[in-house]
């Protein structure tokens, strides 16, 4: 009888747990479940599940961490997270953790068991436990004249029919071994490239930045683009005396998942236009056709806002949209202190109100930049709101312009709650609201997406520093010339 696979529950108990295991012991599979991560180690480290499926939420840690744990001690795990909601930017997310796939409801029985099952398919073919067979066998490439050539001959078949592409590097980036996915890939047509280095063989800039990034130690997510639509995700995983090896897995069909939703979300705010405008004008006519009474004038004005608010987010998901597409082109001379000046005098009543020490600090040797003004404006407009909101009353908040190497740097410091560490790296994504952000606080989760966008359409970078109960600094590089 074969043995069967154990899949890995890692989650809070709820009727969709009790749905998982119902599911598993109907079917081939053998299940086990753990409530916290003392019981999470323990079990991976004894009985080596085919699988794990973790909650988004587990034992009060969020599941991408968690994953993000397991994935370091163990790289070639199967992970499926379980979302009790497919938000948007959840599959790249998903994808930039390393994480092999996600369940959200509504779920059924069959729906949980052949997401399992084409996992399981998929990583085998791909040739996740064949990289833990390799590192079991070969403790060094550079021994390799002492395998069995029965044994290497085994090894190199299997590996040829990977559906990753698999390249393994020496310590000089020279090509010890390729398959012949990755042939297909870079087009190679069957040239010889063992031997001779990887920048001469296959010159590919996304390639190469992948080597300069790794520099420092292993990465888990590096997209690979082509001209003909295809995107890879590529992993470098350092070998001991050996060099390292590179995997690529083919996301081309994320890629347009992601593309399709925000297409959806573009188009429907964009039809949401016409009638929310229809019923802010019927809205401003209905005081004027007779007397209200109080209840409805309150009833009008709580209608009145919530017009306004959800004309603001579909606003701002339209112009999200414009930036994606790279519909901002015009450019002029701008200058900054200007334009942050500006703003400040629009949020002074906020400032004033809350009572803050606002402090602005700006270089002599501050040059113009090349930009869209409106869109910088919109940039700035959004940081320094997003820290008078989250500063809370009497607290600081402190701007500084200055020039450096060629760059202007845009700082934006609150005496806010703070950002959790676990939680930095997706505050710019669509949607994303902190899990420790005050209740009272208002907004629609698009301000700092829209930043990013931003940014990235003037070619600069945009991060947060943050610690919580301290506050947060975004940092912004803007190049002087494109």
């Amino acid at each position: 009888m074969p043995t069967q696979d154990l899949i890995l529950l890692a989650m809070d108990a709820s009727p969709t747990l009790d749905l998982m295991v119902k599911a598993f012991n109907a079917s081939e599979f053998e299940v086990a479940i753990v409530h916290d991560q003392a019981g999470l180690d323990k079990s991976v480290q004894q009985s080596t599940p085919a699988l794990m499926i973790v909650g988004e939420f587990f034992n009060g840690e969020d599941g991408f961490s968690v994953s993000t744990g397991i994935l370091e001690r163990f790289p070639t795990m199967p992970i499926i997270l379980y979302a009790e909601k497919d938000t948007p930017g959840l599959a790249q997310h998903v994808i930039k953790t390393g994480i092999s796939g996600y369940l959200h409801p509504p779920l059924k029985m069959e729906d949980i068991v052949n997401e399992v099952r084409r996992t399981l398919t998929r990583a085998r073919k791909l040739g996740d436990w064949l990289r833990r067979e390799v590192r079991r066998t070969t403790a060094s490439l550079e021994q390799k004249a002492q395998i069995s050539e029965a044994e290497r001959g085994k090894l190199e078949a299997i590996i040829s029919n990977i559906q990753d592409g698999v390249l393994v590097l020496d310590e000089s980036h020279r090509i010890l071994m390729a398959n012949k996915t990755v042939y297909e890939i870079f087009s190679l047509n069957g040239s010889p490239i063992l031997g001779r280095y990887l920048k001469d063989v296959i010159p590919n800039a996304d390639l190469s930045a992948l080597i300069d990034r790794a520099r420092n130690g292993a990465l888990k997510y590096h997209e690979i683009n082509f001209d003909d639509g295809r995107v890879y995700n590529a992993q470098y995983t350092p070998l001991p005396r050996i060099g390292s090896a590179v995997t690529m897995q083919d996301i081309s069909y994320l890629k347009e998942i992601d593309r399709l939703k925000n297409d959806f979300i573009h188009t429907v705010s964009h039809d949401l236009r016409s009638p929310l405008t229809s019923v802010l004008g019927y809205m401003e006519l209905i005081e004027r056709v007779g007397p209200l009474n109080e209840s409805q004038h309150e009833f009008l004005g709580r209608l009145r806002a919530g017009v306004h608010h959800m004309t603001s987010l579909v606003n701002e998901l339209l112009d999200l949209g414009r930036l994606e597409s790279g519909f901002d082109t015009r450019r002029e001379t701008v200058d900054l202190k200007n334009v942050l000046e500006y703003s400040l005098n629009v949020f002074d009543n906020q400032i004033k109100k809350k009572n803050l020490q606002m402090t602005c600090e700006f270089s002599e040797n501050l040059k113009p930049l090349r930009a869209n003004p409106i869109r910088i404006r919109q940039m700035i407009d959004n940081l320094v709101g997003n820290a008078i909101k989250y500063t809370p009353d009497g607290g600081a908040v402190k701007l500084n312009l200055s020039m450096q190497e060629g760059q202007i740097v845009f700082r934006v410091t609150d005496s806010g709650p703070g950002i959790p560490p676990d939680e930095q790296n997706r505050v710019f994504e669509k949607f994303f609201r902190a899990s420790n952000r005050p209740n009272d606080v208002e907004g629609s989760g698009l301000g700092l997406a829209i930043v990013k966008s931003i940014v990235e359409s003037h070619q600069g970078r945009v991060w947060v520093e943050s610690k919580v109960g301290v506050g947060s600094t975004f940092i912004v590089l803007l190049p002087m010339h494109e």
